[in-house]
């Protein structure tokens, strides 16, 4: 007979939450090398990167112009990336922490 450790759960949604995160940096930073790599925004996968870094970044899409647009992506859609490695990680954290 196995037992439910409360403990578990709230390790595995911290493990959920974190994994949210991750996968969220990752379509942006996916986002950053197709951009700079100059990939052919007509192909439907590189289509669909770029529209969904835009939802994910949020208010960081046009926060800072460089004057070059390659830096400005990786500057904008970067701290994106930073902002939900962050938060996601701060939720895991208080997730883990409760009770």
């Amino acid at each position: 007979m196995s037992t439910y450790r409360l403990d578990s759960g709230r390790s595995t949604a911290a493990g959920v939450v974190n994994l949210v995160g991750s996968v969220l940096a990752l379509i942006l930073a996916t986002h950053i090398v197709l951009v700079l790599a100059s990939a052919n925004p007509d192909n439907p996968a590189v289509h669909w990167v770029a529209r969904s870094a835009d939802v994910i970044a949020l208010w960081f899409v046009n926060l800072v112009n460089t004057g070059d647009p390659g830096f400005s992506v990786v500057v904008n859609y970067g701290l994106a990336a930073a902002f939900w490695l962050f938060v996601t990680g701060l939720i895991a954290r208080l997730l883990r922490s409760v009770g």
